[in-house]
């Protein structure tokens, strides 16, 4: 894996070990940024974060800051490897379920600018409504959700707007906003 573009463009990040973590492949993640746009000085939650590919491209790419949020020991190290071996600064990797987080930062009063949304593609379903419960709320106004699910669902995250949904092999990346 590695990063596609920004200023750590080509650069090789840290995996967790074993099979318990499934990376965004290079290709999906290239195509999810060209779907986001830029992200110049963007606030970014990173949900379900694995290795913290996405969270790290939208750093490369010139976001603000990233809440890197993951349950995975493991995963939470690699992500602080990549940190560390990237130079990236305004990064901030939880240990702790990512609805709890959500949850948290929404009573927090926390706002960010895009927030990645990668869990196992069989949770999908059992997480929808917690996060159609507080994805509105921690989402800035003009802000984005980037699901990756599996490519045969399509999700639904209501109250947020669909904006398009892509399937890249056996993945479906999917872009919402405020209605």
């Amino acid at each position: 894996m590695r990063i596609i573009a920004g200023r750590n463009k080509g650069a090789r990040i840290f995996a967790p070990k074993g099979h318990d973590t499934r990376p965004t492949s290079d290709r999906a993640r290239e195509a999810a940024f060209n779907l986001i746009g830029p992200v110049e000085g963007a606030t970014v939650l990173d949900l379900f974060a694995g290795s913290g590919a996405m969270g790290l491209e939208a750093l490369s790419r010139g976001a603000a800051s990233a809440v890197f949020v993951e349950t995975d020991r493991e995963a939470c190290r690699a992500i602080d490897r990549n940190l560390d071996k990237l130079r990236l600064t305004g990064a901030r990797v939880v240990q702790q379920d990512a609805l709890r987080v959500l949850s948290a930062e929404a009573a927090a009063g926390r706002r960010y600018d895009l927030v990645l949304v990668d869990p196992p593609y069989e949770m999908f379903s059992s997480l929808q409504n917690g996060l159609s419960q507080y994805l509105p709320t921690v989402l800035t106004e003009d802000g984005l959700v980037v699901v990756e699910s599996g490519a045969r669902g399509e999700p639904e995250l209501p109250p947020l707007r669909k904006l398009t949904s892509r399937r890249y092999g056996s993945a479906r990346i999917t872009l919402f906003q405020h209605a």
